[in-house]
């Protein structure tokens, strides 16, 4: 019995990085064992939801994420007094969703919840901890941001699902995008947090090229968002921090090139 308990007690142990400062795990498993632990986690999902979230509320939007693409959304949009994403289809002028072509344009103020099964839902899991939306597009900006709350800082890359199982598919914009934040970072890194580092290292000349011929980049290409990917793989171009607060996120900002952060009274 004795064996049991202990077993148990160590076990999430293993798996936290306590010993570090900077730490990076995939999906719902790392938010549970990083969030309870760090000053503040970042969640990194570049194919889209960061993206997207960056970029909508950059232009003054106030996104309110949702775990499920079902019809429960709908009655949640009516309940934050928000319009609801629609599916992912080639862009118009009519409406907002998860392609971060189609929030380009924003009009400031708007209020629009977006379901995602992977950003949305890691963000919804993470408690009390100060919660940031990271991307290639922001993620100085971010790190910067971050590191203001303390010096343990979590990233979750978020991953892909399988559609055959539903399983996390560790997916290469992810890794990188959180490699590319990390790097921004200052202290010490655990073993999974120098992999991401190290990848996004080697893969930084040309991310837009390599974003294109990843799986998750291929995939967008063949249904029509080749833009989409093109918006993803900007490096380093925003001073936009999206902070989720009252259920949703909303726009922080900071100055990239030294100034200080400020965190929100």
């Amino acid at each position: 019995m004795i064996f049991i308990i202990l077993s148990f007690a160590i076990a999430p142990m293993i798996y936290n990085q306590l010993e570090f400062n900077l730490r990076c795990e995939w999906g719902p498993q790392g938010v549970a064992q990083l969030a309870p632990i760090s000053d503040a986690i970042v969640i990194v999902d570049v194919l889209s939801f960061s993206t997207c979230v960056e970029i909508a509320t950059n232009n003054g939007a106030i996104i309110f994420p949702y775990a499920y693409k079902d019809e429960s959304a709908i009655d949640y949009a009516k309940s934050v007094q928000a319009e609801l994403a629609s599916h992912r289809q080639r862009w118009t002028k009519t409406g907002y969703s998860l392609s971060p072509k189609s929030v380009a344009q924003i009009t400031p103020g708007t209020r629009l919840v977006l379901p995602s099964p992977n950003g949305s839902f890691l963000t919804l899991h993470t408690g009390t901890t100060p919660t940031l939306a990271g991307c290639l597009r922001n993620c100085q900006a971010v790190a910067q941001f971050a590191q203001k709350y303390g010096d343990k800082i979590a990233v979750i890359p978020a991953g892909e699902r399988w559609k055959e199982d539903g399983s996390l598919r560790p997916a290469f914009e992810d890794l990188i995008g959180s490699g590319a934040i990390l790097s921004y970072l200052h202290g010490s890194l655990s073993p999974e947090a120098e992999v991401a580092v190290t990848t996004f290292q080697a893969f930084q000349h040309d991310l837009i090229r390599y974003l294109k011929k990843c799986s998750s980049g291929k995939e967008l290409i063949e249904k029509g968002f080749e833009s989409d990917v093109e918006l993803s793989a900007a490096y380093n171009v925003s001073d936009c921090v999206p902070l989720f607060t009252d259920n949703a996120y909303v726009k922080q900002t900071v100055d990239v090139f030294g100034l200080e952060a400020h965190l929100p009274e």
